[in-house]
């Protein structure tokens, strides 16, 4: 099926409702229900052939089937490993979440802040699945990705290594719920390997399908405290960390009794009088349910006994249960970073939470077409994280004056008409979060592709909504605002606040020419209005009406010389015709003209039927010509004989064709060289397709409704003209 068409279905599926969280896609058309129901019916247990008990399930490169580290891999389901396997023993906690053999711990130090939300735990782990009642070998987990809520199948033979689980176990040994939530997430993303080293926030999203913001607390915002109040007053899910140095010091505990390396909660924040002052609190909460933390404002410090009776009564804890209070200031002494979820507006069925307002729209980088790279040099990489992240290239952000092809990205404008109820401290305006969420990278690993560098830029914006801005808008104006560096994990995400207007944001990657799908998102604190800016398809060019008359003496006796004995031109004699002249040209270069290509021209022209061309019809195409050549060697700058697919797309707005990004798309495609240049027979065959194509519409668009029917007959005629 071609792009189109499953874009279609899609959008066709949405405005069902498929997708959404009460009615979840069917990962591979699997039906979680039919298929148990079919196995408990002929008395097997669910064997999944989507993602079968084999080596490449594993991986592709460490775990791949060759390797020395998958010898002695069995694939056992837990009624084999336990005498009694449960799914799930008391709830949900930290310790079901144990570490094996894959380097996926930012995986779960997710799935550890997941279970500390009820309600986003059973949308993710759907309730009623057991080893017991209806048990036939068979589970279902539900994720969001990019927009859509997907239900993934599974089987419960689980990889094994001498007889123990090889990747996530319980600490108790009897529980599965977390292996088998990994090995549908390993299905998703096509392999276990595929989830070796990631970011918390990206299990974040895929659990709740929020948008995360990472806050780094040597710099920290200096409205931090603000924003995780807000957060807090949202349902979000927030952790902290903080970073090591070494693998030595991973879970290290200092004299404090931090954990490094080590993701936490953060579940409130206040403010007390203090010795005349207020003072700013956070309270954290280790998920192993002990060890905490012992220096000022922790459980029975001596802080505590210096406030009113009613805050001590209200916010101290004395209890060894993981969580504890500490000031803010301290906060930002110990820790490295937060992580802040914000959850969709339909994530949060309590009306007691405030709710962001989220606008949506996806969108393709194409090579040649859309991918125009960033408007950026590179400086200099900051350091990694190797808490959470895997190795990464993070560029900071400086402008260049030129633009090259950074105006070819896909462009979106958001409207902000009103300012926020509470402002931030000093920051009134309009808060707003963006997010470039890059599609199904992690899954191309086993073909060798990885994560795009990508980042965003935002500028103010006045003008028509209709129009994709060109080259000289970005020569005008500068940014606005932007993404804080250009970074290659799957989304890139930052807070802004300002004042209410109009503003493009441009996403991109950092280097042009890279293919991608990606998902843009705001959440905005009120409701704003946002569009993909894209030009209207249109054909803008008036007919040439000449007679006989008109075609002067010397044009006609070339003509009666080109034509032979009966006075008109055939599509094999134009093809004889046209590579004659442009051989001679060196300041063209050309494969010559196919004929498919003078075909064209002749269907586009005759207008007899004769499937030939007479002398207007030949003058009349001669002139397009020469009209094109003149478009053509124009956008040639640098006087190569071809020009570039970016050329190619002004020469086209030129010839009078405004088409819209995803036709640029297709041109670039159907027309460009492997280095991406377009010659001239190449330019030519493009613009005279294109007008045959407005030209059969029109025809067929009687009444100027924009739409037209066809049967399958009538399809194929158009299809193949």
């Amino acid at each position: 099926m071609s792009g189109i068409a499953k874009k279609l279905k899609r959008n066709r599926a949405r405005a069902e409702g498929i997708g959404t969280k009460e009615q979840a896609l069917k990962y591979l058309k699997q039906d979680y229900e039919t298929l148990r129901q079919n196995c408990l019916e002929c008395g097997q247990l669910f064997q999944d052939e989507t993602f079968d008990a084999v080596p490449a399930s594993l991986g592709f490169k460490d775990l791949g089937p060759n390797s020395y580290k998958v010898r002695g891999i069995t694939w056992s389901r837990p009624t084999e490993l336990s005498s009694c396997p449960q799914f799930i023993v008391g709830g949900a906690t930290r310790t079901d979440i144990c570490q094996g053999a894959l380097g996926d711990c930012w995986l779960l130090a997710a799935i550890a802040s997941l279970t500390l939300n009820e309600q986003v735990l059973a949308r993710v782990v759907p309730p009623g699945q057991s080893f017991q009642e209806g048990y036939a070998g068979i589970f279902h987990f539900q994720f969001w990705q990019f927009g859509d809520w997907v239900d993934v199948v599974i089987d419960d033979r689980l990889p094994t290594k001498d007889g123990k689980l090889l990747f996530v176990h319980s600490a108790e040994g009897s529980e599965f719920w977390s292996a088998l939530l990994e090995k549908a997430y390993a299905k998703l993303n096509g392999s276990y390997e595929a989830l070796s080293g990631g970011s918390t926030t990206e299990g974040f999203e895929d659990f709740t399908g929020g948008i995360a913001e990472v806050h780094e607390l040597q710099k920290p915002n200096p409205n931090l405290f603000k924003i995780i109040q807000k957060a807090l007053l949202r349902g979000s899910l927030l952790g902290c960390s903080i970073d090591i140095t070494s693998a030595a010091d991973t879970e290290a505990i200092t004299s404090q009794k931090l954990v490094k390396g080590h993701a936490y909660s953060v579940t409130a924040v206040n403010e007390v009088r203090y010795e005349g002052d207020m003072v700013k609190l956070i309270r954290i909460r280790n998920p192993w349910g002990q060890v905490e933390w012992t220096g000022p404002w922790s459980d029975g410090s001596m802080q505590w006994q210096q406030v009113s009776d009613e805050d001590r009564g209200r916010l101290s804890n004395k209890s060894e249960d993981g969580e504890f209070w500490m000031s803010f200031s301290e906060f930002l002494r110990q820790y490295s970073r937060v992580e802040i979820c914000n959850l969709s507006p339909d994530a949060l069925t309590d009306d007691d939470y405030k709710k962001w307002s989220l606008s949506k729209f996806e969108g393709t980088w194409r090579r040649g077409s859309t991918a125009g790279g960033a408007r950026t040099i590179k400086v200099r990489p900051p350091p990694t994280h190797p808490t959470l992240l895997p190795p990464t290239f993070t560029y900071e952000v400086r402008h260049l004056q030129g633009v090259g092809t950074f105006w070819t990205n896909p462009q979106f404008v958001i409207k902000l008409d009103e300012e926020d109820d509470d402002p931030d401290d000093n920051e009134v305006g309009c808060s707003f979060l963006v997010g470039v969420i890059q599609k199904n990278r992690r899954s191309m690993r086993k073909i060798g592709e990885d994560m795009h560098t990508i980042g965003f830029s935002i500028y103010e914006f006045a003008g028509q909504r209709n129009v994709h801005l060109n080259r000289n808008f970005f020569l005008q104006h500068a940014t606005k605002a932007r993404s804080e560096t250009f970074i290659n994990l799957r989304e890139v995400c930052n807070r802004f606040c300002l004042p209410p207007g109009e503003y493009l944001i441009v996403p991109s990657t950092f280097e042009p020419h890279k293919n991608g799908d990606f998902c843009v998102r705001v959440f905005s604190e009120k409701q704003a209005d946002f569009q993909e800016l894209d030009d209207p398809v249109e054909y803008k060019v008036e007919e040439e009406n000449i007679s006989e008359g008109d075609v002067d003496d010397k044009f006609r006796k070339l003509f009666s010389q080109l034509a032979g004995q009966d006075c008109e031109i055939s599509a094999f004699e134009l093809r004889n015709i046209l590579n004659r002249v442009i051989t001679k040209r060196e300041d063209l270069k050309t494969d010559g003209f196919s004929l498919e290509t003078c075909r064209n021209m002749v269907n586009l022209l005759d207008t007899d039927g004769t499937g030939k061309l007479g002398l207007v019809e030949f003058k009349i195409l001669w002139n397009k010509i020469e009209k094109y050549l003149k478009f053509y060697q124009d956008k040639d700058t640098d006087k190569s004989g071809t020009i570039s697919s970016t050329e190619m797309r002004m020469a086209v707005e030129i010839a009078g064709f405004s088409l819209n990004n995803a036709l640029h798309q297709i041109l670039v495609a159907r027309y460009s060289d492997p280095d991406l240049t377009i010659d001239f027979d190449n330019f030519v065959s493009c613009l005279i397709r294109l007008e045959s194509m407005f030209k059969t519409f029109k025809t067929l668009d009687k009444d100027n409704s924009g739409e037209v029917e066809l049967d399958l007959v009538q399809w194929l005629n158009i299809s193949l003209l």
